[in-house]
């Protein structure tokens, strides 16, 4: 009996792979890669105790790129198909390479080099699957609404509360002898409840996400914190303008590091469009800060034996002392850039910013001593980065501080700065640590920036 969520198996994807690569070369391809992929998932919201929606998906595709010519002459196409029939793979073999035919030459352009190819992945444990019914997913998502509601009569509404669960595999090959692929998961449970009413209606939520069904929080305490965020924005102020410090909640903190990591990937420093341009071995941050990146922690949403490109993916040290270590870098990238990639074509794996001046105490509460008077920010509207100049402008709302105590809530505002300066005013990181995605961090306190208020 076969008990695996998936159509195909990993041999039989493998399989479909060499094919794809050995008509490639029947049609003249100097080299090919091949991505197959298959997944499925189930998501469901509910909203104010009702279904609002009841979504399933079976999805599956094969993507070809071909290249023509030797390296520093290479030219490329891209085809793809979820049509996995030898005739439709066939067809898309040849749409590639007409695609590649008239394309221009490219002297960056190819596979990776032989001896950074993965040739022997680890198992990282990546794959979780959860065969949960509609039925059960809608009981969840309405144990999550209902603590929201339970919590305060103050909650009058709901943007709802959901479920989604998606387990999916893959393959990728190329003709220089990688193939690799594994199955993977994720999987969360979030809650969106508003507080108060008429013009003085607050939003807020919470979400736990996870590889693993297990890790993920318990609905109850979703729906609860969600309410409790949302009642605490109740009966928000305006400030004036000033400047102060500034404490990033650690899911805003998260985005600060992401801001990090675009300006030093490829892209951005071969086509000159970052602030960080030339900062390799650079000091950008305070001597206290560091940003490691791991792929290989075990379960984890950013954990990968290897890139897009079948790149072996190695743990480093990104940012130490304060000082960059390393870019993100692609195959493509690093020879625009006349190095070596760094395994991260398709992004970062795993990346944790920290401080050697965090302590185990210095939670949340400590965090908001540690900044006395000052702004703390939870939620951030707009795409206020200007990743050129490293401006930083974008609407704000959270809570005014005084002696490490949160006054009252703010809204209506503008956080303003230079990214620079800002990396460069970390002065703390708290112990408070929380995973978004692929990142890792405490909340973050700034020394100084530019509130816009009245």
């Amino acid at each position: 009996m076969n008990d695996s969520p998936f159509v195909y198996s990993q041999d039989q994807l493998r399989q479909l792979a060499q094919d794809v690569l050995r008509f490639a070369k029947e049609k003249g391809a100097s080299d090919a890669v091949v991505e197959i992929s298959e997944g499925n998932g189930l998501s469901v919201s509910v909203r104010r105790g009702n279904v609002e929606t009841i979504e399933q998906n079976r999805d599956k595709g094969i993507g070809v790129t071909v290249y023509l010519g030797e390296r520093g002459a290479v030219r490329r196409g891209h085809a793809s198909t979820s049509d996995f029939s030898e005739r439709s793979l066939r067809d898309t073999v040849t749409a590639a390479y007409d695609i590649a035919r008239f394309t221009a030459e490219d002297d960056c352009a190819g596979l990776p080099d032989e001896d950074v190819i993965e040739r022997d992945p680890k198992d990282l444990q990546l794959f979780y699957p959860w065969s949960i019914s509609a039925e059960e997913a809608i009981a969840i998502a309405l144990r999550a609404e209902n603590a929201a509601f339970a919590v305060d009569k103050r909650i009058s509404n709901s943007e709802g509360a959901g479920v989604h669960a998606q387990q999916s595999h893959f393959v990728a090959a190329n003709t220089r002898g990688f193939i690799g692929g594994y199955p993977y998961s994720r999987h969360t449970i979030s809650a969106v409840p508003i507080a108060g009413r008429g013009a003085g209606m607050q939003r807020d939520d919470w979400y736990s996400s996870s590889r693993n069904p297990a890790r993920l929080a318990e609905p109850e305490a979703i729906g609860r914190y969600a309410a409790e965020r949302a009642l605490a924005r109740l009966n928000a102020r305006k400030l004036d303008t000033r400047k102060c410090p500034v404490l990033f909640e650690a899911p805003l903190a998260a985005g600060l590091l992401g801001a990090f990591v675009q300006a030093v990937s490829g892209g951005a420093l071969y086509r000159k469009s970052t602030f960080l341009l030339d900062s390799l071995g650079k000091q950008v941050f305070g001597d206290h800060v560091q940003i490691k990146e791991d792929p290989h922690v075990i379960g984890a949403v950013g954990s990968s034996p290897f890139d897009e490109e079948g790149v072996r993916t190695v743990a480093r040290d990104v940012v130490r002392d304060g000082v960059v270590q390393g870019y993100f870098l692609s195959s493509y990238s690093a020879r625009k850039l006349g190095m070596k990639t760094t395994g991260n074509a398709g992004g970062s794996h795993n990346l944790s910013m920290t401080s050697t001046r965090t302590e185990a105490g210095d939670d949340f509460a400590a965090m908001l001593r540690k900044m006395g008077t000052g702004l703390l920010v939870t939620e951030l509207m707009g795409q206020g980065v200007n990743y050129v100049t490293g401006d930083y402008s974008r609407g704000a709302s959270g809570y005014w501080v005084e002696g490490g105590v949160i006054q009252y809530p703010v809204e209506e505002i503008t956080i303003a700065g230079n990214m620079k300066t800002m990396f460069e005013g970390i002065v703390a990181i708290g112990a408070d640590t929380l995973i978004r995605g692929t990142k890792q961090v405490g909340s973050v306190l700034i020394e100084s920036m530019t509130i816009a208020g009245n």
